[in-house]
């Protein structure tokens, strides 16, 4: 390098990543329930935690390649009902476990792209096509089981939901595979430039190039997948077949764990690791207010307090675009009033 370019060279200035503030609410959340009961400090209780989180995990997974485009998946709740339901009725008629989890796999990515499908040709918007599915999902598991659960007998497949693997649950090293792969896909192939591309700006990726149909049909049929891969695991930790699972709050955490990691609800924004961080702070927030007893009723609060202030500062940040996480956070509290004294 010569000496004018050395002289010209602008040295680079390290930034912290984005996820590093959820990340620290994390650790803060923690904190303060370990301090209030000393049972969230065990390792059973750390155990348990992730455990519980790795459906919401999951969920949240598939939600944010879809969020990435801008668009939004209602279906994913009813989907583990209906996979749940579809995965034991098939040990039910005899299928061995493992060829019923790959047709049931199989099945929940179908419907991802079917999903994907109506919403790229037929222009309908996304939040319409998959609220519809919903409702046709929790309506068929009903319609099959008659309202009445079905139990497991092969017990084999309890590995899926009970198992462990050096010491650590079966559900947990899923998710975890599976968020690493989500990852490289997002950052190290084309695929996952074209994802970001659209969510960007639509238009712009079509006269690049982006073949808008095949990235909308894989990633709500990836979103698909995982909704249904949640069903086999849930259903796997109970041995039985519930119509209903899945028709609780699933669909609200798995929105919330990716918006408040950092997954952008305008598309373009977010990464697979800040999803994971909002699906283990969901799982601590609910954990916790188990342990100290606290009902039910007000996890949901917290969890939708903590969802908006995740909204407004994305979209203020979205505003602001190129400007530091915490130069943001400075300018939006200056311009509303919150002003540092002299």
């Amino acid at each position: 390098m010569s000496s004018a370019t050395k002289a010209t060279a602008v040295p680079h200035r390290w930034q912290l990543p984005d996820e590093t503030g959820i990340l620290a609410m994390l650790i803060i959340v923690f904190a303060l329930f370990c301090a209030m009961s000393p049972n969230m400090r065990t390792l059973s209780n750390g155990l348990v935690l992730l455990l519980n989180g790795a459906v919401i995990g999951l969920l949240a997974l598939g939600q944010t390649f879809v969020l990435l485009v801008g668009g939004i998946d209602l279906s994913t709740g009813a989907n583990i009902a209906f996979m749940g339901v579809l995965v034991s009725l098939l040990m039910s008629h005899g299928l061995a476990w493992p060829l019923a989890i790959f047709v049931t796999l199989l099945c929940g990515t179908l419907m991802g792209m079917l999903n994907g499908l109506i919403v790229q040709v037929f222009r309908v918007p996304s939040f319409i096509v998959t609220f519809s599915t919903m409702g046709v999902a929790s309506s068929m598991a009903l319609i099959i089981t008659g309202a009445n659960s079905i139990s497991v007998t092969q017990s084999g497949f309890a590995f899926v939901g009970q198992g462990r693997f050096l010491g650590v649950p079966v559900p947990v090293l899923i998710l975890a595979v599976m968020a690493i792969l989500a990852g490289l896909l997002l950052s190290k192939t084309i695929l996952g430039t074209h994802i970001y591309a659209v969510g960007g700006n639509r238009e712009a990726a079509h006269l690049a190039g982006v073949n808008l149909t095949t990235t909308t049909i894989v990633v709500y049929a990836i979103s698909g997948l995982c909704a249904s891969l949640g069903g086999i695991v849930d259903t796997a930790r109970l041995m039985v077949g519930f119509p209903t699972t899945g028709l609780g709050d699933e669909l609200f955490f798995s929105i919330a764990a990716a918006v408040i990691g950092g997954v952008s609800l305008f598309g373009g924004v977010g990464r697979v690791q800040g999803a994971m961080i909002g699906a283990v702070l969901i799982a601590v927030v609910s954990d916790g207010m188990n342990v100290l007893n606290v009902s039910s009723y007000w996890q949901s609060l917290v969890i939708g307090v903590i969802v908006l202030i995740a909204v407004i500062f994305d979209t203020y940040r979205r505003r602001n675009a190129g400007t530091p996480m915490l130069e943001s956070l400075r300018s939006l509290l200056r311009n509303h009033g919150f002003r540092r004294s002299d």
